[in-house]
């Protein structure tokens, strides 16, 4: 009687975990982590179900609180609930095996290449890149772990230097590590990295390319990323 009790206080984090267990659930949040809102017809085809069979799947998110809907006219949109669920799919992401078929084309394998060097989840930078730009960060003294992952005085006058303005007043954690999921190792998440990402493609350092995750670094962004934290253009010029 009391290990039943024992079981069922707290929070069910078994509902969640039932819920991402999921093929085809786990497949629509992956695919949601570009930060965009889809259609359930848009999910259907990127997972190969059945409309009504990607309802359903979308239908138990949305009670699950990992998705939010937003419609328009009769068109009905699904986005990931905020940035924690999203740094939630990608460190499990990170943790999970790799089962990805080989890819049967060179522009398949070119894509997979592209997610790999640079990337945005939700709204800040993954991959190789957004690694690289952490790493940085730390060495430079802008980014502290050794007393909870902070940004420093420095990294804040550096911020202000770019012309990286963080939203002030909000409940999200400044900076957090999420775990890369193509690295198995952490970059920048929080207010900062959505921050500093969401200057990166508004001044043209960083170009989505077409309507994939993947991003690639402009010649204006290497010149930052050089002078400003030292990357290589090695590690820049994606090939």
């Amino acid at each position: 009687m009391t290990s039943q009790r024992t079981r069922t206080k707290g929070p069910d984090l078994a509902a969640v975990a039932q819920l991402l267990a999921d093929g085809t659930r786990a497949s629509f949040c992956l695919a949601l982590l570009d930060g965009r809102a889809w259609t359930a017809t848009e999910l259907a085809r990127h997972a190969g179900v059945a409309a009504s069979t990607a309802t359903e799947h979308l239908n138990a998110l949305v009670r699950g609180n990992l998705l939010v809907e937003e419609r328009q006219g009769r068109h009905r949109y699904v986005r990931l609930a905020d940035a924690p669920v999203a740094e939630l799919v990608e460190n499990l992401a990170a943790l999970a095996p790799d089962r990805s078929a080989p890819p049967r084309s060179l522009s398949a394998a070119g894509r997979r290449r592209a997610l790999a060097h640079a990337r945005t989840c939700y709204d800040h930078l993954a991959g190789t890149l957004g690694v690289a730009i952490t790493d940085a960060m730390t060495e430079r003294g802008l980014l502290d772990w050794e007393h909870g992952f902070r940004l420093t005085g420095a990294g804040e006058g550096w911020l202000t230097e770019l012309g990286v303005t963080v939203p002030a007043g909000t409940r999200r954690p400044a900076v957090r590590s999420c775990l890369d999921w193509t690295e198995r190792r952490p970059h920048l998440a929080g207010a900062v990295g959505a921050a500093l990402c969401g200057h990166a493609l508004g001044s043209g350092w960083i170009l989505r390319i077409g309507t994939t995750r993947a991003v690639t670094v402009t010649p204006e962004g290497r010149q930052v990323l050089r002078d400003r934290l030292g990357l290589s253009d090695a590690l820049l010029a994606h090939k």
